[in-house]
Formats: structure tokens, C-alpha cells, sequence
């Protein structure tokens, strides 16, 4: 009968050696992605609707291990909880079009925000200007 002796070599950790930190942008990447594709969904299908068309993605933050991701949007309409309820009733239907252009596994879990800082930045000029 034949024995075989297979070696199996394992890279050794000193103990005493402090773990590596990690710089990961991977949430942002994925929150980038998924706003740029978010702004072509919006532009491609429902580019027509008039409380819709009007928003324009500004910025995006992924949470909870990358299974959520919050998209600030800024309205020329202004009328924002007409824009925000419209937003909330698409929201499904924007994500199962994300889950056909997304070349991932996972396809996180959409919010949509209204992004007030333009309306806080005239504010503050106004505030400036009347001094």
C-alpha cells in the first residue's frame, strides 16, 4: 500500500503584530454606483413624469453594510412632499430596474432624502446680505 504525505504550508502571524487597518471605500463606491445608475432610471422611465423629471440626484450614503443606501435629491419643484410621495411610490420599481443594470449579488435597499442644503445656503446670504 502507497502512502501519500502531503505538506501543507500556512503563513504564520506573529501574535504580537498589531492587525492591519483597512481604509475601505467600498460603501462609497457602491453608494456612487448605484446613484448614477439611480439618475438613469430616473431619466430613462419616468423622465416624462412632471413631479419626477425635475430631480436631480445630488448625493448618496451606504449604510448598514452596504444593504441600505440614502439618496439626496434636490427638486426644482416646490412642492417637496408632492415630489417626496412620488418618489416613495416609485421606489420599488426603481429598485427592481437597479437589479437588471447592477452587476451584483446583493442590490441594496433605496430611501430617498430631500437635500435641504441649497435652501439653508440662501438663508444664510439672505441673513448676510441684511447686516
Amino acid at each position: 500500500m502507497i502512502k501519500y504525505y502531503f505538506t501543507i504550508k500556512y503563513k504564520t502571524k506573529d501574535m504580537n503584530m498589531p492587525k492591519r487597518q483597512f481604509n475601505s471605500n467600498r460603501g462609497e463606491r457602491i453608494a456612487s454606483k448605484v446613484q448614477t445608475l439611480v439618475a438613469e432610471i430616473l431619466r430613462d422611465v419616468w423622465g416624462d413624469d412632471k413631479t419626477v423629471a425635475g430631480v436631480s440626484l445630488v448625493g448618496a450614503v451606504a449604510h448598514g453594510g452596504l444593504q441600505f443606501v440614502r439618496l439626496f435629491y434636490y427638486s426644482r419643484n416646490p412642492d417637496i412632499e408632492s415630489v417626496q410621495k412620488r418618489l416613495d411610490e416609485i421606489t420599488k420599481m426603481v429598485r427592481f430596474e437597479l437589479a437588471h443594470r447592477m452587476n451584483q449579488k446583493y442590490v441594496p435597499d433605496i430611501k430617498f432624502q430631500y437635500d435641504d442644503t441649497l435652501d439653508k445656503a440662501e438663508k444664510i446670504d439672505e441673513l448676510l446680505n441684511n447686516l
